[in-house]
């Protein structure tokens, strides 16, 4: 048997997947991926997606491959299955150790499995064992994510690279090697996106070509193309004033839903309500040299953009801290240039005491009215994440919570990590040549609120496990989702209260609105899950304070209840009869080769006659598929059929040819329902004698 490692690739832009052949001798070894298929419905803000990857074994040995991909740091893969010929086998979520031993010992007994495990929030490995000769494997995942908007607009992003990790433990997967890599021109990629906004939908791919067909509040599209450059679609659900929706999923354990408020556009004219900004600014040492000087920008900006019946406060923290104000201050001249006096003054230098500013900060008396927001600017150079975390969590009612990340090689986790816990966003400039453009994009998003005091209510349905647990004010850019669960919904619903300037505004939401199929948005589990994962696997977040076991055995248990992929959970599915019915005993050498392969039909075909040669083998709708069939060798058959089918073995078109067509140019109607892959296979009335593939753009 040989094995294969997958390794990264030197370049940014890797090619993904590939493979590095390992071994003494890999002669006769033929073994890549074909095709990526990507059915994607996206509701709401909620992306469902499976992603279907064909695999094929021509060589004559059994292969072992283990490989990378990359997933959006949001998604949850709740399910994979692997399909061999006319075998499907579900997989099973195991705790990891399980999963390895399970998967270890089908390698070993030389039975067919695959391994899914998370190497990184948003790095998965995929491990195979036994692919035998002439097979043709299918691995399906399924993933649910987040989307969350940038600049007022949605992105969803399939990503087809894995980039360079920097690593000191050694781990193979990091290792960059162009060496084997296979050709992307050999690989399809197809995606095929619904989109189901619950509201209007505008929709636009800035990566690929992209044709949009809309009906109502859905909009659909489908690209073609090789990996190596990440699919990205961008859609907008905002209108010209605030709009709701809601989703809902229903299945006999447990029922899920989730609530958007989506603000206005940016560019639509609004009163917006009074603010009330505390500036929160990193002083230590670490902060000294530009990012002192990009953060005292920032605020001097800030502070010239507000109004005059706006609020004000600046602490300064490294070692210890130091207030402008005991509290917020009135936007005056002469306040100004008080604290622009102070922020000049200001030297990096000590060590970072954050948790002791957020806590000052949060005892500061709020205004009345106001829209209180932190604007916290710092490297991250801080062990304390855990702590703030659940502190800001705790006072998402008191404050809206921003990040700026400045500095040659900020604390991510940190930054990253309030603005999540926050349901706010964060901004990072990691280097002095676009640290004042950043500062920028920073500076025109958190400086518009819209809707604020947000409250909800629920009457007529049951509610819990509700998130989040208090609602941050929305932005002009960034929606507010509430999920959770519910039972006895009745006559339910959900009000949603708020201010819009000077004026409340109230919207209420029955749940017999948004019936619908509710079944189709199981998505809205797995998200639920994933944000209480998330909190804790990434966060330190404990779900429940009285909690009597640790938050490794919570996530566990949530993974293993959820069939999600987590850091302490892996999908194993095993084909417990592939070689009993594919190889005849003692057919199999030492080495893993084939004996007596010349002898042997796999899947009734004839190995490694190249009866079919398509020419060219990318079509567009409605042209001819043009072959030839190599008449060599095949005197004994007086006429051969052609057939042409899809992956699942539909049928698409059949063509008889006699001895006098064979060795020449034939046009082929193809007639194909839709863009895909498809399969072209020359047959006797007894065997398959070869076959190949094509796909229809």
């Amino acid at each position: 048997m040989v094995s294969l490692q997958l390794f990264a690739q030197e370049d940014d832009q890797t090619e993904c997947p590939y493979f590095s052949i390992i071994g003494s001798d890999t002669t006769g070894v033929s073994f890549g991926l074909f095709s990526t298929e990507v059915d994607a419905e996206i509701s709401g803000v909620i992306a469902n997606v499976d992603v279907t990857q064909t695999y094929i074994n021509d060589g004559d040995s059994v292969i072992s491959a283990s490989y990378v991909f990359p997933m959006s740091t949001r998604a949850a893969i709740y399910g994979m299955e692997m399909h061999i010929d006319d075998r499907h086998i579900i997989a099973e979520i195991r705790r990891n150790e399980e999963a390895q031993e399970l998967f270890d010992q089908a390698e070993e007994d030389g039975l067919t499995a695959s391994l899914l495990e998370q190497e990184r929030p948003n790095v998965f490995q995929m491990s195979l064992a036994n692919i035998l000769p002439g097979d043709t494997l299918q691995v399906i995942m399924s993933y649910t994510e987040m989307l969350v908007p940038e600049g007022g607009e949605y992105k969803f992003v399939f990503p087809t690279v894995v980039g360079p990790r920097f690593t000191t433990e050694s781990e193979p997967w990091v290792l960059q090697s162009l060496q084997d890599a296979a050709s992307v021109e050999a690989t399809v990629l197809a995606l095929n996106l619904t989109i189901n906004g619950g509201m209007p939908v505008e929709a636009s791919s800035p990566s690929h070509p992209a044709d949009f067909t809309s009906t109502g509040n859905t909009t659909e599209t489908s690209i073609l193309t090789q990996p190596g450059s990440d699919i990205e679609i961008d859609f907008n659900l905002a209108g010209n004033e605030i709009e709701t929706g809601m989703l809902r999923f229903e299945s006999e354990e447990e029922n899920f839903f989730v609530s958007i408020i989506q603000p206005p556009n940016p560019d639509i004219s609004y009163e917006g309500p009074k603010r009330d900004y505390v500036f929160i600014m990193d002083v230590s040492g670490s902060m000294n040299g530009y990012p002192i000087e990009v953060s005292k920008q920032l605020i001097s900006d800030l502070l010239g953009d507000l109004n005059f019946d706006d609020k004000f406060n600046i602490m300064f923290f490294a070692g210890g801290s130091a207030t402008f104000a005991p509290n917020s201050v009135d936007v005056t001249a002469e306040n100004i240039e008080l604290a622009l006096d102070m922020i000049d003054q200001m030297s990096a230098g000590g060590s970072t005491q954050l948790l002791p500013a957020l806590t000052e900060a949060l005892d500061m008396t709020g205004t009345e009215g106001y829209s209180r927001t932190f604007v916290i600017l710092t490297d991250g150079f801080v062990t304390v994440e855990s702590q703030a975390f659940q502190l800001i969590r705790e006072n998402l009612k008191e404050a809206n919570f921003f990040s700026f990340g400045i500095g040659g090689n900020p604390n991510h986790h940190i930054i990253e990590g309030i603005a999540y816990v926050g349901e706010g966003e964060s901004f990072i400039a990691s280097d002095e040549a676009d640290a004042y453009e950043v500062a920028d994009q920073f500076r025109s998003y958190i400086e518009s609120p819209v809707l604020t005091n947000i409250e909800a209510s629920f009457e007529g349905v049951d509610v819990y496990d509700v998130e989040p647990l208090t609602i941050p004010d929305v932005f002009a850019e960034r929606p507010i989702v509430i999920y959770g669960k519910y039972e006895n919904e009745m006559e339910g619903e959900i009000t949603l209260t708020g201010d819009y300037g000077n004026t409340e505004i109230s919207s209420t939401l029955s749940f017999a609105d948004f019936e619908g199929d509710l079944s189709e948005n199981e998505a809205l589990k797995y998200l639920w899950a994933r944000k209480r994962i998330k909190l804790m696997s990434d966060y330190g977040v404990a779900s429940n304070e009285n909690d009597t076991i640790s938050i490794e055995e919570e996530i566990t248990l949530l993974g293993l209840q959820y069939s999600l992929i987590t850091d302490y959970t892996s999908l194993i599915a095993i084909d417990s009869t592939a070689l009993a019915q594919d190889i005849p005993d003692g057919s199999i050498d030492d080495d893993g080769e084939i004996l007596g392969l010349d002898e042997l039909v796999f899947d009734q075909k004839v190995e490694n006659e190249n009866i079919i040669q398509l020419l060219g083998n990318v079509l567009m709708p409605g042209q001819d598929l043009r072959a030839v069939v190599d008449g060599l060798g095949l005197a004994e058959f007086d006429f051969l059929t052609i057939q042409i089918t899809s992956l699942n073995g539909s049928v698409i078109a059949e063509h008889r040819i006699d001895q006098s067509q064979f060795g020449e140019e034939l046009k082929l109607a193809i007639n194909a329902p839709s863009a895909g892959v498809y399969v072209i296979s020359v047959h006797s009335t007894t065997l398959i004698l070869d076959s190949d593939r094509f796909v229809v753009k």
